[in-house]
């Protein structure tokens, strides 16, 4: 069994993986769940359960919870008994190479959504295309890892890129708040020209004012997130991406690609309304709360890990769609959970993850704004979406409904790491690209992608 490349995955190099490592089920499932899903499978004759192993890498609390939950599925039925098995997170790579290499893998896992295929790669996953039937509310497209035409994973929640901005700097400018509506989206130069009105400096004035002092800024029009993965949305905003469509070349050199991450350094560089990208390090919440940013571009976990504790501190935020080059898109990621191929019990596992990914048994991450639901029917459904948003911890309805809801639905496409292979080492290869000179204007971004386009195609095949 071929396991080197497994141990090169490098689980927590970016933001959303470190999220999503500790965001296991916080509470046992709704009695409402006890009757939901639970199929009859064909291999199950037999009167003694048939037993699946979950692996996880959550700290005590949080393997507790999800041990909770497994109690509620076996519970519920007389035929699978599921245990969960705790990993360190540290080592959980690490335990998984092992046991796969003596042939011990566990039934079902949760897995790094840059390392789901790698493994397919391998062989080491299984086909779950068959896990929703025909006339069930499935999770959403975007969500769906595919590997050869063929489904291996789904993301056990959602998660997409929006802007957060702070409602009184919008007043005390007198400017209007970011668009809800993707349709309404503010074109790029709209979206600068905005953020230069809700640009001072110590002097009060406006980058457009005689005598701007870019040096002595005290408050930015907005900051966008320059995370690598982030900055995929951009490129796919402004007609281009940083792979092709199916994933087979390397675009990211691309004169659109190249003219999009340029606009994203021009903020700083040009326009004078944004940080430098490398200098700062507040969080949404930080950079809103004090007033420093305006507006600030990043995911929707954001509500329930920082904004929500700051909205009840006295912060009156708002939230809006992305801000369009030529099209107006955002990008969704989530952790997943797997069924290994090695797995004598596919039916079972996979009845299992399905039962698991039961927005009931997250309903406290989802219901803090941590978690977004990955069926179709919570953003089709008026009863099911306002048990979603209906909740002191989120924004006003109408605006999150069309901001959030709405957005995912209908504008959200795939991560790259969905359907690209090597993107911890892509990703990683282009931050330190962009940091070497893009974003302090030494190189532009043209210039430095041309230069290490054989690097990032070499990273791309895993070289």
């Amino acid at each position: 069994m071929k396991t080197k490349k497994f141990l090169a995955l490098l689980l927590c190099a970016l933001m959303v993986s470190a999220l999503f490592a500790c965001a296991q089920p916080a509470a046992p499932a709704t009695d409402e769940t006890a009757d939901m899903g639970t199929e009859t499978t064909a291999d199950t004759a037999s009167t003694e359960k048939v037993k699946i192993t979950y692996a996880q890498w959550g700290n005590d609390s949080e393997t507790a919870a999800c041990k909770a939950v497994a109690d509620k599925f076996n519970a519920s039925q007389d035929r699978i008994e599921v245990e969960v098995m705790q990993i360190l997170h540290d080592e959980y790579m690490t335990k998984l190479n092992t046991m796969a290499t003596a042939d011990e893998l566990p039934d079902t896992a949760i897995m790094s959504e840059a390392g789901v295929l790698q493994w397919a790669q391998q062989g080491m996953l299984a086909d779950i295309s068959s896990m929703y039937g025909e006339g069930e509310s499935k999770p959403l497209e975007c969500l769906a890892f595919k590997y050869n035409g063929q489904t291996v994973a789904y993301s056990a929640a959602n998660e997409i890129l929006l802007t957060y901005y702070n409602r009184e700097m919008f007043d005390e400018a007198g400017v209007d708040y970011p668009p809800a509506s993707a349709d309404g989206a503010w074109t790029w130069d709209e979206f600068v020209a905005t953020a230069k009105k809700l640009t001072l400096d110590q002097n009060g004035l406006h980058p457009d004012d005689p005598g701007f002092d870019a040096n002595n800024i005290v408050q930015y029009g907005c900051y966008v997130n320059t995370l690598a993965w982030q900055l995929e949305v951009w490129c796919l905003s402004n007609g281009s991406g940083f792979y092709s469509a199916d994933g087979s070349t390397v675009t990211i050199a691309d004169p659109a690609a190249a003219e999009a991450l340029q606009k994203i350094a021009d903020l700083y560089l040009v326009d004078h309304v944004a940080p430098e990208p490398t200098s700062f390090s507040l969080t949404v919440d930080q950079a809103l709360a004090t007033k420093q940013v305006a507006m600030f571009t990043d995911g929707a976990w954001d509500v329930g890990t920082c904004l929500g504790a700051a909205k009840e501190a006295g912060l009156d935020y708002g939230v809006g769609v992305l801000p369009k080059m030529e099209k107006a898109v955002t990008i969704c990621t989530g952790g997943p959970n797997v069924v290994f191929s090695t797995t004598k019990h596919p039916a079972e596992a996979m009845e299992w993850i399905k039962w698991y990914y039961q927005e009931e048994n997250s309903w406290s991450l989802i219901e803090a704004g941590t978690w977004m639901p990955i069926l179709e029917k919570w953003y089709t459904d008026d009863e099911l979406t306002h048990k979603w948003v209906d909740n002191p911890n989120f924004p006003a309805y109408d605006e999150y409904k069309s901001a959030v809801v709405d957005y995912a639905m209908n504008n959200a496409v795939s991560t790259s790491w969905y359907y690209v292979n090597n993107t911890v080492d892509f990703n990683d290869l282009l931050g330190s690209i962009l940091s070497d000179g893009v974003w302090q204007g030494t190189k532009t971004a043209q210039d430095a992608l041309s230069e290490n386009l054989p690097a990032l195609e070499a990273a791309f095949e895993g070289n």
